[in-house]
């Protein structure tokens, strides 16, 4: 974004990488896996780079109110700096802050969500996706909704459309759209000890996804992916069942 305003350049879209994108081994080939759609969609957009900090979502759910007004003051300078009016952003925690809770501070953006975008790219005929990539086309998936972006932004279709794009048998989960089960990592609790319990929250819906038979669990949130690929390893599942993010299901399919 630097070096673009710096030759008077302004991007359309200010893409978001995030903490998970920038520092999690497996959620870089998430964000990856979005970057190479975008460039083959030709969007006009820039990250922050060096520049990018947390939007401060774990710590306002962790309880520490000032840090998180610290973090989203100095974001919202740096937006202010680049003149940044529209965020795109695989994170359903990012997209969620940055949309409903950063106005409050005064940051006001249009705030997408990769899913609702690329959803759209589908619609309007942009993007192409073949029934046919993955095998026979008939690879059963199903789909975990996180809760940032299900319950708290009503942004349940959006991915499930895409998913019917790429697969004639997408099967749910016994719990789903608004009544998900969370994945364990939701508000902060990524960051903590599990509490007193009979079973982990991430085994219990791994356990659920595992009951569809299905041969993918799609999700569309680092930590949800982080959770469920730690239910499949303690299944011992990891080798014939795969968690792939929605956009590294699409970049598949794409060949890129």
């Amino acid at each position: 974004m630097a070096d673009l305003y710096a030759k008077g350049v302004k991007p359309e879209y200010l893409f978001w990488v995030g903490c998970a994108g920038a520092f999690d081994d497996r959620y870089k080939k998430t964000v990856r896996a979005f970057v190479k759609v975008l460039t083959y969609l030709k969007v006009d957009f820039a990250i922050l780079g060096k520049e990018e900090t947390c939007t401060g979502d774990p710590a306002r759910r962790a309880g520490n109110e000032m840090l998180y007004q610290m973090q989203a003051l100095q974001n919202i300078e740096t937006f202010k700096m680049y003149e940044v009016t529209k965020i795109l952003t695989t994170c359903p925690h990012c997209f969620n802050i940055f949309k409903n809770e950063y106005p409050d501070l005064g940051g006001n953006y249009a705030v997408v969500h990769y899913t609702e975008y690329l959803n759209d790219k589908i619609k309007d005929g942009s993007l192409n996706l073949q029934k046919t990539i993955f095998g026979n086309g008939n690879n059963k998936i199903t789909y975990h909704d996180p809760c940032y972006l299900g319950r708290s932004n009503d942004i349940y279709n959006e991915p499930r459309n895409i998913l019917r794009s790429l697969t004639a048998d997408l099967v749910e989960m016994k719990r789903n759209k608004s009544f998900a089960l969370c994945c364990g990592a939701g508000g902060a609790q990524m960051f903590k000890e599990a509490e007193p319990g009979n079973k982990e929250v991430y085994m219990e819906r791994t356990e659920e996804a595992l009951a569809t038979n299905a041969e993918i669990i799609a999700t569309a949130c680092p930590f949800c992916m982080n959770m469920l690929t730690d239910g499949l390893k303690y299944k011992n599942k990891e080798e014939e069942i795969k968690n792939y993010d929605i956009a590294e299901l699409i970049a598949m399919a794409l060949e890129l």
